[in-house]
Formats: C-alpha cells, structure tokens, sequence
C-alpha cells in the first residue's frame, strides 16, 4: 500500500515514515499544503494521512481542492485540535475520518486499514488466485491450505499482482505501489522480488503462477 504523509513536524512525520515502512507501506512524505497537493494529484496513494496545521495550505484547504478535482482518495485528517467544529469542518470539506493527536500508532493503523477496505467498497478481504490466498488486514499469505511466509516488500508485490487480477503489471507500475519517491536505487530490485516470491510460491508447490511477459512486466497466470 503506497501512503502519503502531509505533515509539517518533521519528528512526528519521520516517525510515521519509520513505522509504517516497517509495517510494509510505501510512504512518501510532504512538508507542507501546497507539495501535499501536488503529490496527491500526481501519484496514486490508496490513502493519504493529512494535517490541518500547515505552511502554504492548511489540510483543510488541501482537502477540499483534492475533492474539487476528483481525486477520491481515502482521506485520514490529523490535528492537534480537540473540537467537534473541528471535526465536522474536516468531514465537511471531504476527508473520510480525523484522528487527534496526540495519537495511538495502533489506532492509526487499524484506521488506515479500514479506509482502505471502504475504498474497495464490495471487495472481499482477502485477495485470492487459485489456490494462493493474501489477507492484507490479518498480513498472512497460505497456498494449498500451507502458510507462507514473506517479508513486507515480498507480500507489498503479490498484492500488488493479486489485486491487477492476472493482468500484467509493468516494472515501474510495482515500484510506484511499492517503493517511494525517494527509492533511487536499481529497479531491477523488482526481479529479485519476483524471484523471491517464486522459490516461496512457486517452486515448492510445482506451480508457475508468476509468470514474466517480456519487455513488459508480470502477471499471475492460473495452473494448467
């Protein structure tokens, strides 16, 4: 799941780029409104953590002209106010939920969870290809009835193919839902993901789900 962060504390954001990256996001972080924007516009984040308290746009302001564009983006609104008004304008202008700081890291996550899940409206919860099962809420992947185990980049990619349903999926489309603005390194990386995710998934069931279509990408194919 790729996040975006807008949040003008640098302590506070580093450390929701720290713990959700150890829970398997992709996070980019903005360090104030206007960037906040541009980055929504631009990228496609499956939920985006908004202060209200910011430089050049407040979230507020941010909210409303991501709604005025069409972005639907599930929106979780973050402020140091403790109020109703507060609330109901951050409801008002179009986010999806608010939390108050000072927050619970646990909360926050099991509310991005759950917007992500309303985002997806009649979706089921875990995403299945065969034999092969992903639960992103429980993080738990089983093939055959036999749990497999991955690390957070090796499950963040078969979602990534699990939920493009057996179409191909270009390199640079994974690295987008995966990876973050500030990856710099060689996108190969992708293979040795791949690769990974097939001794695990593949190999020791005699499957070849994952498959490569040259020049192009990845998709998963159903068994023979």
């Amino acid at each position: 799941m790729r996040v975006l962060v807008v949040e003008d504390e640098a302590r506070l954001a580093e450390t929701l780029q720290w713990g959700l990256e150890a829970d398997g996001y992709a996070v980019d972080l903005a360090r104030d409104g206007e960037e906040g924007l541009e980055l929504a516009q631009q990228y496609p984040y499956q939920v985006i953590v908004l202060d209200i308290m910011l430089p050049k746009l407040n979230g507020y302001r941010v909210c409303a002209a991501l709604r005025d564009r069409g972005v639907s983006t599930p929106i979780l609104m973050l402020t140091a106010k403790n109020g109703e008004y507060d609330e109901a304008e951050a409801l008002d202008t179009g986010a999806d939920d608010f939390l108050s700081k000072p927050f619970s890291y646990v909360v926050l996550t099991a509310r991005l969870r759950a917007l992500t899940r309303r985002g997806r409206t009649g979706a089921p919860a875990s995403l299945t290809f065969g034999d092969l099962v992903l639960d992103p809420a429980k993080r738990t992947c089983r093939r055959a009835g036999q749990p497999v185990s991955l690390t957070t980049k090796e499950f963040a990619v078969l979602e990534c193919l699990l939920r493009h349903d057996g179409q191909v999926v270009a390199k640079h489309e994974i690295l987008e839902q995966v990876w973050d603005l500030a990856y710099r390194g060689d996108p190969n990386i992708v293979e040795v993901y791949v690769s990974a995710l097939r001794r695990k998934l593949d190999a020791p069931f005699g499957r070849r789900t994952i498959t490569t279509v040259r020049g192009v990408g990845y998709r998963l194919v159903a068994d023979e």
